[in-house]
C-alpha cells in the first residue's frame, strides 16, 4: 500500500476487488486491455485517500455485559440473590456492547427488550431502543462512551414500564435486512417498580422508609389482645434464592395480562386475590379449625421462603394460613417487586358479613351468644398490608399508604381480596371511592350492636358499644422491633367533632349507623381475669355495680370459653346461672437458648445452637422445629415424634452470612399440643471483621 505497483489482470476478469485501504494512503487500480494490433495497454488511476474505507465485512456482535457490578448499587439491588442484573425502571442502566468491527457513521444497530410470549409495540411487550435520530420505543437509550469495537450504553426505562423478566436482543440493521443475536439467557433483565424514582407510582420520598419498607428483608408482626400485645418475628426474605422468580411466577398464575404488570393498582389488587386460594389456585390455603394434618399449622411457619418455594416448585397451594401468615407473604410479594409495604394489626377488628356500620351480636333470652345467627365477628387482632403509592384514580390527598389485604374474607369484583382502600379516605369517610373502603372502614370504625331474642324471636338491642372496634393499629417502627401505632391515621379520636363528622360521611354512602335510644342501665358489669399460663387454674372476678337508688336483683349466665383470635369457639369449659342482689349504690411465655459461634463476618463460616427444653408434665406430640435467617441460613427443619417431660432436644447449623448489616435468626418449635414457641436472635454481620457480636434475644 502507498507503493507504485504493476500487476498483470487478464483482460477478460474486470470484477473490482475489493481490499483494506488505510487512511491518508496513495492508492489506485491499474486496467489492462489488448488493442487491435496485439499491443497491452496498462492504464493506473491513482487516488490520495482522506478517509477509511472499511471493507465488506459482515458487523456482528461480539458480546452483552450487563454491568452488574455497577448497576446493582445504583439500583439498590446487590441483595438479590439471582444471576441476572435487577434493576429498577425509571432510572438509567448501563451495558457494554462489543462488536467485532469499530462503528461507523453509517452503521445502525438497536437493543431489543422483549416480555411474554407474544411481544408486540403496540402493548410495550416489544421495546426498541435506538441511538441516532431514528424512532424507537418508549424508552430512551444513549452512547455514554465509545472504547474502541466496545460501546458503552445508558438506557432508562420508563417510570410506568412493566415490571417483570426481560429477554434482551441487540439488532443490527444493514440494506439487506436485520440480524439479531442469539438468545442469551444470561443476559435476561428483571424490572422492578422503583421508590426511589419520583416519577414512579410507588415513589417514597423518605430514605429511611425505604429501607424499612423496601429493603428490610425481616420484620416483626404484632399479636395477642390490644391489653396484652405479643410479636412474632417473620423472615421476609425477598432477596433470597428464587423468590423473585416466584413472585412473577404468582402473576403468570393469575393470567393477568403482562401489559398490565406496570400498573401498581393492578398489581397490588392482582397480588391480593393470588396469595389466598380461595377461588383463584393461589398461594395459601386458609385454615382456622384446630386440624392441621394434611399440612402445616399456621403458627409453625417462621417465614415466607419456604411457602414461596415450595408454590414455585408444586404450583399447588400451600397448606395452612391464617391473617398473619397471609399478611407475611404478601410483604414478600410487594417488597420483592419493589413496592413499598409494611404489615398492619388491627386490634379487635370487625368482620361486618352485612356491609354496615353495625356488627351484631346476638345473645339468647338467658344471656348466652347465640353463635348460629351471629354472623358478624370481632376478632381479637386482624392483619393487613399497607402498600405506599399514589392514586390517580383518586382526589388529591387519598395517595400515600393503602390497605390491601390476602385473608380471604369478602369477595371484591368477584374475587377473594381487598384493595387498595386509601387510608386517609378511611379516616375521612368518604367511602364512594375505590377499592373496598366499605369493608376496611368497618372494621376499624364499626359499631358494635347487642340483640337479644326474647321468647318470640324478637331481637332488641341492649347495649351498643361505639368504641369498642380499631382499639388500637400496630406496624413495625422503623428501625426498631418496637410497635408504631399509627391509629390516628385511620380514624379521629372517639367522640371529636371530626370523628362525627367522618362517621356522618359514611352513613350518606350507605353505612348504616344505630340510632337506639337505650335507657341508662342502673347496674353495669365488669369482668376481669388475670393471666396464666397452660396448666394453671383461671381465677374469673365478676363485679355487679348498682348505680341506681334501689336494690336490683341480676339473673346472670356466665359462659367460659376457649376462643381462636377470631372470636371462634374451640372449646366451652363453663356456662354457670346465678343470681346476684346488689345493693343500691355499690359496687404462656417459653424461650429458646441460643448460642452463635464464629466471627460474625460476611463469607466466614458460623455455628447456631437450637435447643428447647418441654417444662411441661406431657408430651409434646408431632413436634417441627423450623429454623431461618434472611441473607444467613436457608430454611430447615426438623421433626420429632415426641418430646418427653422435662426432656430437651438441640440442633447445631453451620451457615455463612450472605448479607452484611443487622440479621435475624428465628426458630419456631410447633406441636399438635402446643402451638407457637418462638425465639430470634439477632447478629449484626460486618464486611469487615467484627471483634464484638451484638445479640438481642427476644
Amino acid at each position: 500500500y502507498g507503493a507504485s505497483f504493476l500487476r498483470e489482470i487478464p483482460c477478460t476478469d474486470l470484477t473490482p476487488s475489493y481490499i483494506n485501504i488505510r487512511p491518508r494512503c496513495i492508492v489506485g487500480y491499474l486496467e489492462a486491455y489488448e488493442n487491435s494490433s496485439g499491443v497491452w495497454l496498462f492504464v493506473s488511476v491513482w487516488f490520495h485517500l482522506n478517509k477509511c474505507f472499511r471493507p465488506k465485512v459482515s458487523l456482528y456482535v461480539q458480546s452483552v455485559d450487563m454491568c452488574q457490578q455497577v448497576n446493582k448499587p445504583a439500583h439498590h439491588t446487590t441483595a438479590y440473590n439471582v444471576q441476572n442484573l435487577v434493576v429498577r425502571r425509571g432510572q438509567e442502566f448501563v451495558m457494554n456492547i462489543t462488536f467485532n468491527l469499530p462503528l461507523t457513521a453509517d452503521d445502525d444497530f438497536q437493543v431489543e427488550f422483549l416480555i411474554g410470549s407474544d411481544p408486540s409495540p403496540t402493548t410495550d411487550t416489544l421495546v426498541v431502543v435506538t441511538f441516532n435520530s431514528r424512532t424507537g420505543g418508549p424508552w430512551s437509550g444513549r452512547i455514554l462512551q465509545t472504547q474502541g469495537q466496545m460501546l458503552v450504553l445508558g438506557i432508562t426505562p420508563t417510570a410506568n414500564a412493566i415490571v417483570g423478566k426481560f429477554r434482551i436482543y441487540v439488532a443490527i440493521l444493514s440494506g439487506t435486512g436485520m440480524q439479531r443475536t442469539k438468545r442469551d439467557p444470561t443476559t435476561d433483565l428483571y424490572l422492578l417498580f422503583n421508590a426511589w424514582c419520583p416519577e414512579d407510582a410507588v415513589f417514597l420520598p423518605d430514605e429511611d422508609q425505604r429501607r424499612e419498607y423496601v429493603l428490610n428483608d425481616s420484620g416483626v408482626i404484632f399479636q395477642g389482645s390490644v391489653d396484652k400485645v405479643t410479636q412474632r418475628t417473620w423472615a421476609y426474605g425477598q432477596f433470597e434464592r428464587s423468590i423473585l422468580d416466584a413472585c412473577i411466577y404468582i402473576l403468570d398464575m393469575s393470567r393477568m395480562p403482562i401489559s398490565k404488570r406496570g400498573d401498581i393498582i393492578k398489581v397490588v389488587r392482582q397480588g391480593s386475590a393470588m396469595i389466598n386460594s380461595q377461588d383463584d389456585n393461589g398461594v395459601l390455603v386458609g385454615n382456622w379449625s384446630d386440624d392441621f394434618s394434611m399440612g402445616k399449622a399456621p403458627t409453625s411457619w417462621t417465614g415466607s421462603v419456604s411457602i414461596l418455594l415450595q408454590y414455585l416448585s408444586t404450583g399447588v397451594p400451600v397448606c395452612f394460613a391464617q391473617c398473619w401468615v397471609y399478611a407475611g407473604v404478601f410483604n414478600t410479594f410487594l417488597r420483592c417487586l419493589g413496592i413499598p409495604a409494611r404489615v398492619i394489626t388491627n386490634f379487635l377488628s370487625a368482620h361486618d358479613n352485612s356491609g354496615n356500620l353495625k356488627t351484631y351480636m346476638i345473645f339468647e333470652s338467658d344471656g348466652s351468644l347465640d353463635r348460629r345467627n351471629t354472623r358478624d365477628s370481632i376478632w381479637n387482632f386482624h392483619c393487613w398490608n399497607e402498600a405506599f403509592m399514589t392514586r390517580a384514580d383518586l382526589p388529591p390527598n387519598f395517595g400515600g399508604w393503602q390497605v390491601v389485604d390476602a385473608t380471604p374474607q369478602e369477595t371484591s369484583d368477584g374475587f377473594y381480596r381487598c384493595g387498595p382502600a386509601s387510608v386517609a379516605a378511611v379516616k375521612e369517610g368518604l367511602l364512594c371511592h375505590p377499592f373496598d373502603l366499605r369493608f376496611v372502614f368497618a372494621e376499624v370504625q364499626s359499631e358494635v350492636v347487642c340483640m337479644k331474642r326474647d321468647r318470640y324471636g324478637t331481637l332488641t338491642p341492649f347495649a351498643v358499644y361505639k368504641d369498642y372496634v380499631g382499639k388500637a393499629i400496630y406496624t413495625k417502627a422503623i428501625g426498631s422491633t418496637a410497635p408504631e401505632d399509627i391509629t390516628h391515621t385511620y380514624k379521629y379520636p372517639d367522640g371529636s367533632v371530626e370523628d362525627e363528622r367522618s362517621m356522618a360521611r359514611a352513613e350518606q354512602y350507605g353505612c348504616e349507623r344505630d340510632h337506639s335510644e337505650l335507657p341508662q342501665a342502673s347496674v353495669t358489669v365488669a369482668i376481669t381475669a388475670e393471666q396464666v399460663t397452660l396448666g394453671q387454674d383461671l381465677n374469673v372476678v365478676v363485679v355487679f355495680t348498682n348505680q341506681g337508688d334501689n336494690p336490683a336483683t341480676v339473673n346472670a349466665h356466665l359462659g367460659v370459653s376457649v376462643v381462636f383470635y377470631t372470636g371462634a369457639p374451640a372449646s366451652d369449659f363453663s356456662d354457670q346461672d346465678f343470681v346476684v342482689t346488689v345493693a343500691a349504690g355499690s359496687s404462656e411465655q417459653h424461650q429458646f437458648d441460643f448460642q452463635v459461634s464464629g466471627k460474625p463476618q460476611v463469607g466466614r463460616n458460623m455455628f447456631l445452637t437450637v435447643s428447647f427444653t418441654n417444662p411441661f408434665p406431657f408430651y409434646l406430640e408431632d413436634a417441627r422445629l423450623h429454623i431461618e435467617g434472611p441473607g444467613l441460613l436457608y430454611p430447615v427443619e426438623y421433626y420429632y415424634s415426641a418430646i418427653a417431660p422435662r426432656a430437651s432436644i438441640s440442633k447445631m447449623e453451620s451457615f455463612i452470612p450472605r448479607l452484611a448489616g443487622a440479621r435475624y435468626l428465628m426458630a419456631v418449635l410447633d406441636c399438635s399440643n402446643l402451638r407457637q414457641v418462638t425465639s430470634t436472635i439477632m447478629t449484626t454481620q460486618p464486611s469487615q471483621p467484627l471483634h464484638s457480636l451484638d445479640i438481642k434475644s427476644v
